[in-house]
């Protein structure tokens, strides 16, 4: 979705955005090699999405521009409680997908699919398609991962939860942020949620604390991993951050809790900018911020 982000002035800059847009950059900032997959209208905003992901090395060839529906667009405003996200993409382009137009044999080799919350919240169809792509790389032996990143402007809570652990429970990986994660398990505490997805059947979770760090949980172990203090001024991008920098550590072959200490130091430094997208660090700058300790 193209983004536009309350400035100090008053003013919104324009720029990329979407959860799994952003992922993609960012594991694609630290290095992956990542594809992406979706429909954009065909217009401005659509070419402009193609000209982005293109510039940042995202394989598009399994994005299609379709001539009768919009590309999504919402607004991001800031105040004293954080960022607020209001949405206009009723009817875009990629909530009128459905499973046939999955590309079944790029889907199969991939090694780690990564979905979301919202890619299920915004129509039914998006919900089976997303379903249905988890079982496609399932089946062909690849790892899902899911990011939860509920959002109740899109849906109710309760069919939020009934579609997510569905999901979740068919995945390997869950990213899911504290706050979103009380709603969804009904449980209060850290350790509590993490219990909740081991018990769903995933392998790690990583959950995000804001700036109390991580928590990385496997069905053998699970550790504390201290976030980086910094000065933050947008937090927009920060979950998606961590969630592109943690699954391309994993892709390298790190254990999940290396891969959350790089990944608390890229979504670290990327909320010291506005957007999404711009501020999203590259592996050289986040090696260097670890470097300094």
């Amino acid at each position: 979705m193209l983004e536009f982000n309350e400035q100090p002035d008053g003013r919104y800059l324009p720029g990329h955005g979407g959860d799994t847009s952003n992922t993609a950059v960012a594991a694609a900032r630290q290095g992956a090699k990542v594809g992406y997959v979706t429909h954009l209208g065909a217009d401005a905003f659509g070419a402009s999405f193609l000209k982005m992901w293109q510039g940042e090395g995202v394989d598009t060839s399994t994005v299609r521009q379709v001539g009768d529906a919009h590309t999504g667009i919402y607004f991001v405003t800031h105040g004293e409680e954080g960022h607020e996200f209001t949405y206009f993409r009723e009817n875009s382009a990629a909530s009128r997908m459905t499973p046939d137009d999955l590309p079944i044999e790029a889907l199969q080799t991939a090694r780690v699919l990564h979905v979301s919350g919202i890619s299920q919240a915004i129509s039914k169809t998006a919900a089976e398609t997303v379903s249905a792509a988890i079982d496609v790389v399932k089946a062909a032996g690849g790892q899902v991962s899911y990011d939860t990143n509920l959002r109740l402007k899109l849906w109710p809570l309760e069919e939020a939860r009934a579609v997510m652990h569905d999901a979740v429970q068919r995945c390997d990986i869950v990213l899911p942020g504290f706050d979103d994660a009380v709603q969804l398990c009904g449980r209060s505490t850290a350790d509590g949620i993490a219990d909740f997805y081991l018990e769903l059947g995933v392998e790690v979770v990583a959950l995000t604390l804001g700036e109390k760090g991580t928590l990385v949980a496997t069905p053998t172990t699970r550790q504390h991993i201290p976030a980086m203090p910094v000065k933050a001024v947008d937090a927009t991008g920060a979950g998606d951050t961590f969630d592109g920098a943690f699954l391309a550590r994993i892709v390298e072959g790190d254990n999940a809790f290396d891969a959350a200490r790089f990944a608390n130091a890229a979504a670290a430094l990327s909320v010291q900018g506005y957007g999404a997208v711009a501020p999203m660090p590259r592996r050289a700058e986040v090696e260097a911020f670890l470097a300094k300790g």
